[in-house]
């Protein structure tokens, strides 16, 4: 049943107590869906969560605290699973707090994001990254590898710990929007983007495909750094012939890690030295 109060809204099949079973080995144990009553992973004996429904509602406690009713109100919330339900990936977006970034060719307006990522089978670590929603391209855009807070499922992991980290954590989406209009700022005219490209990305392959996005982006915004951002967010949005990136079909349902994944790849690729290196090309 739809709760209106709630932010995340879960799926009954996903509101279910973990349980663990012993294997036939000391060292590993079974997770149990208690809903199901069916195994769903095995896991180290250190091995400690909390349930999906648990950890969704601690974020969205934390997201409710930090922001008025006005920017939450219709905020759009995507839940996708994967590994039979032992994964949840919470994709939320705020369209009332927004910013634009503007270029010498186009101005786009961007909104807050926030994603949460919870597993129960030992497949991924209990997660929440800050970001943004580009509304020009609809392209979902994480930060850096700072700006997250991210705890494992070791056997002293407390759910109450990472809230509290989580309400501690850099939450600045206006302080985000001024590094991404210091990117549109930044003009790339001359400049080889090409090889940056091949450099940062580390595949000719992909590194051709991506070449061709960053100059789509440039016809529409500019040669500029926030271009370049957003043809690696491009890839990390999309998986079909918009940019030739399709993924593999893996089964599972593991769609949204794949994508996810991507996200990963852009996090570390603007971390990287190369990309740092065009801050200083103004």
């Amino acid at each position: 049943m739809l709760d209106t109060n709630r932010l995340i809204q879960l799926n009954d099949n996903l509101k279910f107590d973990i349980a663990y079973e012993k294997t036939r080995l000391p060292s590993k144990k079974y997770v149990i869906n208690t809903l199901t009553d069916t195994p769903i992973g095995i896991v180290g004996k250190s091995f400690n969560t909390t349930s999906h429904m648990n950890f969704i509602d601690g974020v969205e406690n934390v997201i409710k605290e930090n922001r008025t009713p006005y920017e939450l109100e219709n905020a759009k919330v995507k839940v996708s699973t994967a590994k039979d339900n032992a994964v949840i990936i919470a994709d939320i977006t705020l369209p009332n707090v927004t910013t634009k970034i503007t270029t010498d060719k186009h101005t786009t307006t961007i909104a807050e994001r926030i994603i949460a990522l919870h597993g129960v089978d030992g497949s991924m670590s209990n997660q929440v990254f800050f970001g943004a929603i580009d509304f020009f391209c609809t392209n979902g855009q994480i930060r850096g590898e700072y700006d997250k807070v991210r705890r494992k499922n070791t056997s002293n992991f407390n759910i109450d710990t990472f809230i509290d980290e989580l309400q501690n954590a850099k939450q600045d989406f206006y302080a985000q929007s001024k590094k991404l209009q210091s990117w549109a700022n930044i003009k790339l005219d001359g400049v080889d983007v090409a090889e940056i490209i091949k450099n940062i990305v580390k595949s000719d392959r992909k590194a051709e495909k991506m070449s061709s996005l960053y100059y789509n982006e440039v016809a529409n915004r500019g040669a500029n750094v926030f271009s370049l951002y957003s043809a690696f967010t491009n890839y990390s949005s999309y998986a079909d012939e918009r940019n030739g990136f399709s993924l593999k079909n893996m089964g599972n349902d593991t769609e949204s890690l794949s994508m996810w994944n991507r996200e990963q790849e852009v996090s570390k690729w603007i971390s990287s030295n190369e990309f740092k290196k065009l801050e200083l090309v103004a």
